[in-house]
């Protein structure tokens, strides 16, 4: 008989029985070796695989983090802070709009920008008396891969070239879009649009206001800039499908395209350029 050291009987325990062959690598067959290192190349390629795995998530968890750290609705003074640049810089689409003294770029100074993302957050940024420039706000209007979504882009382009040398493109316009495609009314508002295609009746009681005094504004005011911008991504979705169906798709792209030309003769007043008089 041979006498082995028994597990689990204490220090100096003996028992009796068959001597256990010794485990480990130099006492291992061939085909056990073999095994061994498939099983080692296994637990690798695991480690390897929940890796990226957990990379990927901890990507999405960032994502998700990133987009809880802003709230629904934010003011912003002169530009819009780096963070919330990064943010939106990863939209496909925004919705854009502005709040003027009045009508005319050259007389008329711009008060406000309203921003919206797909996951409905929104911003206003008080642009100053006298600012003319927001270069975070410049750096997000002109990224070429993101659509900005306008009610009427023809002013709303105008007016922030005018006072913040900002070209704006690629551009959407809902105004355009509507009368080439809801050809059976007259009615192509921001109110008529929205309350036809979102079933929503927007308040414009606050339309025709004081938008100079931005750092007092009222909450109508605020609520009325926000609800601008709230609706029309998805009126622009509701659009586009219109468009393609009535096959109108390409000769509004076009439109939008030549929509830089139109705000560069507005700006240097010229008027009915195309007319035959």
């Amino acid at each position: 008989m041979r006498y082995y050291l028994a597990q689990g009987m204490g220090h100096g325990a003996w028992g009796m029985g068959p001597r256990r062959p010794a485990q480990g690598i130099g006492h291992t067959s061939p085909r056990d070796r073999t095994a061994i290192d498939a099983e080692v190349r296994r637990k690798r390629a695991e480690g390897r695989g929940k890796r990226v795995v957990n990379s990927q998530q901890s990507t999405v968890n960032s994502q998700q983090l990133l987009i809880m750290e802003f709230a629904d609705f934010q003011v912003c003074d002169r530009d819009l802070p780096d963070s919330l640049l990064s943010y939106y810089l990863t939209a496909e689409a925004l919705a854009v709009d502005t709040e003027t003294m009045g009508l005319l770029p050259w007389r008329d100074r711009l008060c406000l920008v309203q921003l919206c993302n797909p996951e409905g957050k929104v911003a206003v940024v008080r642009i100053a008396k006298g600012q003319t420039a927001a270069p975070n706000l410049k750096k997000l209007m002109e990224a070429e891969n993101i659509e900005k979504v306008f009610h009427f882009a023809r002013f709303d382009m105008a007016t922030m070239r005018y006072n913040l040398s900002i070209d704006i493109a690629p551009v959407f316009c809902t105004k355009l879009a509507s009368k080439l495609a809801r050809t059976y009314t007259n009615r192509h508002g921001l109110k008529e649009l929205i309350l036809e295609l979102e079933k929503v009746e927007l308040n414009k009681t606050s339309q025709s206001s004081d938008w100079g005094n931005a750092t007092n504004l009222s909450d109508d005011q605020l609520n009325y800039a926000a609800n601008d911008v709230r609706y029309l991504l998805s009126a622009k979705q509701k659009l586009t499908g219109m468009l393609q169906r009535e096959e109108r798709w390409e000769i509004a792209q076009q439109c939008f395209q030549c929509l830089p030309v139109f705000v560069t003769l507005d700006l240097l007043q010229y008027n009915d350029v195309f007319d035959h008089g």
